[in-house]
């Protein structure tokens, strides 16, 4: 208990507010994908899954891009002025989300939503690293991101509960940021570095601009960066494919009928109709599975070399993945997603602390701040991933049109997506999981797995002639 009590207070706002922030965000993002393109008598917005991949991709890139500019802000202007700006933004775009429908205009909101989250990533990270010293930094941020999965976890399950109504999922996570503003009362400005001239701001932004060219003269840096954007690529699949690819194609009966009988708690109230459990749900056991093991896993990699332990971690990741999007039985998803989990906690911790060894003594900070490049790239590839090549694959949308067209049917149009399929196996004498079945062995959606698994290996095998090189 000691050095717990050498933490200043602020150190446990800030951690508390974390918490509440991700809680907020994934108990929206983590429906998101289905909330874009699940059927409009559910309260989807039947977006293509080639438009989907466009907003989740581009915009949460997006996100991961401004940090780098925002830190600069709130060194300029304040910590606590730039979070009010940040749950500002936050709170006012949940609440009007529900409000936009056109494709242009979510993709606006999107991007709206991603600039507060960007306000608010730099703030919350350099508050946690000014309220800890040499002595607590390791369990200051261990304890950061312990929050960050707590939050991660908790998020969906909440929002999950009034999914009946689709507002609610933005109208929940609105709710849980306000509660922010009221821990900001208790938030203690850390110091920071202050510029009071009127051109600090803009100065402060070149130089950003600047150092990003110094960092394009480091080819080593660079080659890993661009390598470790495909592990991102692949693991973003857990947010942008994995939700829809269970809705569309994985049979959940007999998860749904292990907890009737042994947690009817979870089959009431995470199941949108019987025998089907939510797709977020199983998704979210991503999240539960680090909270639980998290601390052993990285005991067991503790002692293996960065990049030993990112190639081990990246290939069983993207073994995970890969199997993820292989089978429609639930339980081997659930399965599949704990190899993924092990796969996340053995190697994504391993990037920041390569990234710290590599990084020459006097700019250790700098190359810490562009850590940012390889998930910007993924979000964006894992957008076309999800997207385009979804879309062409496995989208079920997209399979049984084309099964309506070779079986040359006739079937009426205005339909929603649900009906629309209903119409289909009404139409050749089957019931919906009977047409899903057939539309699975015909078809074959689960071949995308070779593209996960593609990418898992490509990156892996480049982490290792980097290894070689690098030597």
């Amino acid at each position: 208990m000691g050095i717990f009590g050498k933490f200043p207070r602020t150190f446990w706002v800030a951690n508390t507010i974390e918490l509440f922030e991700r809680w907020a965000w994934y108990g929206f993002f983590m429906l998101f994908a289905n909330y874009l393109t699940g059927s409009s008598d559910l309260g989807g917005l039947e977006f293509t899954q080639s438009q989907k991949g466009l907003i989740m991709g581009l915009g949460t890139g997006i996100l991961y891009f401004l940090p780098v500019l925002t830190g600069a802000i709130a060194d300029r202007y304040g910590y606590k002025r730039v979070l009010i700006i940040a749950f500002i933004v936050y709170a006012s775009a949940f609440a009007l989300f529900p409000l936009f429908k056109s494709f242009a205009a979510v993709f606006a909101i999107y991007i709206y939503l991603a600039i507060g989250a960007a306000l608010f990533k730099p703030v919350i990270s350099a508050t946690i690293a000014k309220t800890t010293t040499k002595e607590t930094s390791s369990i200051g941020f261990g304890i950061f991101y312990m929050m960050v999965n707590i939050g991660a976890f908790f998020g969906p399950m909440i929002t999950l509960l009034f999914r009946s109504r689709s507002s609610m999922i933005f109208y929940v996570s609105a709710g849980i940021i306000l509660v922010n503003f009221i821990l900001l009362l208790f938030y203690k400005e850390p110091d920071r570095n202050e510029v009071r001239d009127d051109s600090s701001l803009l100065k402060t932004i070149g130089s950003i601009f600047a150092n990003m060219g110094s960092i394009f003269k480091d080819a080593k840096f660079l080659v890993f960066l661009l390598i470790v954007s495909g592990f991102w690529t692949m693991y973003y699949q857990l947010f942008f494919t994995l939700p829809v690819f269970i809705s569309q194609w994985v049979d959940t009966g007999a998860l749904y009928n292990f907890f009737v009988t042994n947690i009817p708690f979870i089959a009431a109230n995470y199941s949108p109709e019987p025998g089907v459990l939510d797709a977020e749900f199983v998704t979210n056991m991503d999240a539960l599975y680090i909270i639980l093991l998290q601390i052993g896993i990285s005991a067991l990699v503790m002692r293996l070399k960065p990049l030993n332990a990112m190639m081990a971690g990246f290939i069983v990741c993207s073994i995970g993945m890969a199997l993820t999007l292989f089978s429609q039985n639930a339980l081997f998803t659930m399965v599949a997603i704990l190899v993924f989990a092990i796969g996340e906690m053995s190697g994504s911790p391993k990037i920041t602390e390569y990234i710290g060894l590599i990084a020459p003594k006097d700019k250790k900070a700098l190359y810490m701040g562009y850590s940012f490049i390889p998930v910007f790239i993924g979000n964006i590839l894992a957008g076309i991933i999800s997207g385009n090549v979804y879309q062409a694959m496995s989208d079920k949308v997209e399979i049984t049109r084309k099964f309506v067209a070779d079986k040359a049917l006739q079937i009426p149009d205005g339909l929603s997506t649900n009906e629309y399929f209903n119409a289909v196996a009404g139409q050749i004498g089957l019931t919906t999981k009977e047409l899903t079945t057939q539309l699975w062995t015909t078809y074959n959606p689960s071949s995308i797995w070779i593209v996960i698994l593609s990418i898992g290996i490509l990156t892996t095998a480049c982490l290792l002639i980097y290894d070689r090189v690098s030597k």
